[in-house]
């Protein structure tokens, strides 16, 4: 910082200049070369942050913590914090509905553990896994923004495309976490957390605490627990059946048309990160996922969800609101925002009451005890703050009387100002005179040329103008110094009570953030049960029998783009019906039909309501996809060698309760040896993994593994031929499908009629 500028000099200048499309200029000398200086607005920085952030540069950023108005020589300045693309705080700098995950990795021959936080809300979670598969598919899911990684790691290959920091493996000792945490919780030791036999993943989070105690120069008071998460509470997606779902983002890399995009209609920012990660992590707890579930069933019964989603609406985020108080980089508007939204408690409450259900009673008891503090932020705060408190005008007038007596003094300069000037010009006879003030010199007594030569012995020239001369008495100096000195005093009042409110703020941090915790529940609860009655949901029933039974089920998305009705189809999987061999015409609707199956699946695991007339729904502890493919250029593989690598993860991982859909394997190669690998990947499903299986083919000679083995069932998407073209019905019936219909298609795709009548005369060679 350098008065209104945030600077940067040598190479950084140099690199800043390029990255954010500055001027590149030069201020002094170094070894008799010119400095290279490039600098922004201090008023535009977060912009320009914003776009460095991105990029995946680290800035830090250094304050002027001395006066230049009392300091001789150099201002003094320190870094006040490091920013990084995981560490970031300012709600201009993140997607607000996407958390913003810093991730740290320790690695133990063939074991990692790994810790997360996201520094905005303060969750903090550790877990381990005992395979690198295991711990890319973490990465995909979790999509960290930041990675920590040992100097010592060998994991840099498989971590290309994330943003990478390496630390000193002392920073990774467990001696050191241990510590570390216990001294950020304040406890003796780590029992209580139930996380001290996760001995690879308290390394990680050691190493992520004093990274963020590094950047932050603060303290962290939002961050007093820290939750081990396992892999048998979750579904396992690996990171294909994550693309290939299109969860929250599509196959082009967008966000529309996926899972989130039709499911996601909630109120807050809290609400929408908070529904991306039950998307993202579907939950085995029957326990959990029953009391969502009730809370939708007798929200929906009551009809009460609209009126929450209108309480709801206009809160703002308080989740990272909480965090900046408690970073104490909050600014005035966060505090308006926190004041409106406790002011909203109430009401909320009030329709919560006659809700007879365990979970929307636990959320309304998190909304309690507020007055008080609503009553503090409507009194200490103006309705509508300035951006920043760096200028003052925050504190509300009648809040503190010391502060309105400093305001006061200055205030009533204008009356002063009119009072003398009558006096002067009573006193002179001089009609051009004028007392006034401006920033740069202060008060003044003001002449018009032609009468300055009257002015009396006493005045004192200030400066002189184009048609006026301007003058200071003794008395007008003096009273200047004391207005300023007011306002000076004001300021600094202002600023101490600003940090008053900060502390009475983080005192109650922990109710504050279950508070934010229980909102944006609410919010998510209250958006599935208005998503239920919108797309025409269902109430799945979560079974401990194992099978999968849907009747008339649905693809959210595909149907919320069409035009016309989607027509629902039946899966039935169970013990004596593992797996199903689909057959049909292209375009006939097959992709469709398997990728519907697990979203409705995953929707029942995550306590929603499902497109499907009904659905019960038994054990599942991972699920599957093996659909289409591209050549992997950037690590060289072709699209055989990434069906194929796909195909292994799923044979070797599988279980007898994972769903697994499988689309054209073998197509990558010729045609006896896909063949052969589909066959083979067919029958080594059904009879060894057992899991349930959606296993879609052009190979019709597939279609007789029904007749060997006794779980095997075919059914197949129909199609009609009308006047020599096809009719595509959608529907799913039992047995083979009796033709491919390869012709017509390639007909509706316009391939030229020469090229269609060729290919009949070859097939009825």
């Amino acid at each position: 910082r350098m008065g209104d500028f945030y600077e940067l000099f040598f190479d950084d200048a140099t690199r800043a200049a390029k990255l954010l499309d500055i001027t590149l200029t030069a201020r002094g000398k170094s070894g008799g070369e010119p400095i290279p200086m490039a600098g922004v607005p201090f008023h535009a920085v977060e912009g320009y942050l914003a776009k460095l952030i991105k990029l995946g540069e680290s800035v830090a950023i250094c304050e002027q913590i001395g006066d230049p108005a009392t300091t001789k020589g150099p201002v003094a300045r320190e870094v006040a914090r490091i920013i990084t693309p995981g560490t970031i705080s300012d709600e201009a700098l993140l997607d607000e509905r996407k958390d913003n995950i810093l991730m740290a990795i320790y690695e133990q021959g063939a074991s990692f553990g790994f810790a997360t936080l996201d520094i905005t809300s303060g969750n903090f979670l550790i877990q381990e896994c005992i395979s690198k598969e295991t711990l890319l598919t973490e990465l995909e899911r979790i999509q960290p923004v930041e990675l920590l990684i040992s100097e010592y790691s060998t994991l840099e290959q498989d971590l290309q495309r994330m943003t990478l920091k390496r630390r000193p493996p002392w920073d990774f000792e467990l001696s050191t976490a241990k510590n570390s945490l216990c001294q950020q919780f304040e406890t003796k030791d780590l029992a209580g957390f139930g996380i001290e036999k996760a001995e690879l993943g308290l390394c990680a989070a050691g190493a992520l605490l004093q990274y963020i105690k590094y950047t932050q120069r603060n303290a962290l008071p939002h961050i007093r627990t820290i939750k081990l998460e396992t892999q048998h509470q979750m579904i396992a997606i690996d990171p294909a059946t994550r693309r290939n779902l299109e969860l929250c983002q599509n196959l082009q890399g967008g966000s529309d048309n996926t899972l989130a995009s039709v499911l996601d209609h909630t109120t807050t920012a809290m609400g929408g990160r908070l529904i991306r990660r039950w998307i993202n992590q579907p939950l085995r707890d029957r326990e959990i996922l029953n009391a969502r579930q009730n809370a939708i069933k007798r929200l929906l019964e009551n009809q009460d969800y609209a009126e929450i989603k209108e309480c709801l609406t206009g809160s703002a985020d308080i989740e990272r609101i909480l965090g900046r108080i408690a970073l104490r980089s909050a600014r005035p508007r966060d505090l308006t925002g926190l004041r409106n939204t406790l002011g909203r408690l109430p009401k909320l409450q009030n329709q919560l009451k006659n809700i007879v259900d365990e979970k929307c009673q636990t959320l309304s008891a998190a909304f309690s005890d507020f007055e008080t503090l609503h009553a503090l932020l409507e009194n200490a705060i103006l309705e509508n703050p300035p951006v920043v408190i760096r200028e003052g005008g925050v504190i509300a007038d009648g809040y503190d009387e010391e502060l309105d007596e400093l305001r006061n003094l200055s205030k009533n300069s204008s009356n002063f100002l009119v009072e003398m000037e009558m006096r002067e010009k009573e006193r002179t006879k001089l009609s051009s005179l004028k007392v006034g003030y401006n920033r740069i010199h202060g008060f003044y007594i003001e002449i018009s040329k032609t009468q300055s030569q009257q002015a009396p012995a006493e005045y004192i020239r200030r400066q002189t103008l184009k048609n006026a001369e301007r003058y200071i008495t003794p008395e007008l100096k003096t009273y200047e110094e004391k207005v300023l000195s007011a306002q000076a005093r004001a300021l600094a009042r202002e600023k101490q009570l600003w940090d008053e409110l900060l502390d009475t703020l983080n005192d109650e941090l922990v109710r504050l953030k279950q508070c934010a915790t229980a909102l944006a529940e609410l919010d998510v609860i209250s958006n599935l049960a208005e998503r239920a009655v919108a797309l025409n949901l269902s109430l799945p029933n979560l079974s401990d029998e194992p099978g999968i039974q849907i009747e008339g089920g649905r693809h959210l998305v595909v149907e919320d783009v069409m035009d016309g009705p989607f027509i629902p189809n039946d899966t039935i999987l169970n013990p004596s019906r593992r797996m199903l061999i689909i057959t049909g015409p292209n375009m006939g609707g097959k992709s469709t039909y398997m990728r519907q199956t697990a979203l409705i699946v995953l929707l029942a695991y995550i306590g929603s309501y499902v497109p499907a007339n009904t659905a019960t729904i038994g054990p599942i502890d991972k699920i599957f996809t093996r659909i289409g493919a591209a050549d992997d250029l950037a690590s060289g593989r072709s699209t055989f060698m990434v069906e194929m690598t796909e195909t292994a993860n799923i044979l070797h991982n599988a279980t007898e309760n994972s769903l697994v859909l499988m689309d054209e394997i073998g197509r990558g190669t010729s045609t006896f040896d896909g063949l052969s690998l589909a066959w083979a990947c067919a029958a080594y499903l059904a009879e060894n993994v057992k899991a349930y299986t959606l296993f879609e083919t052009h190979y019709f000679e597939l279609t007789s593994l029904e007749e060997t083995l006794a779980t095997v069932k075919n059914i197949h998407l129909n199609a009609t031929e009308h006047d020599d073209k096809i009719v595509f019905l959608h529907a799913v019936k039992e047995g083979p499908a009796n033709q491919s219909y390869g012709l017509q298609v390639a007909q509706l795709a316009g391939v030229p009629q020469a090229v269609i009548q060729q290919a009949k005369e070859k097939l009825h060679e």
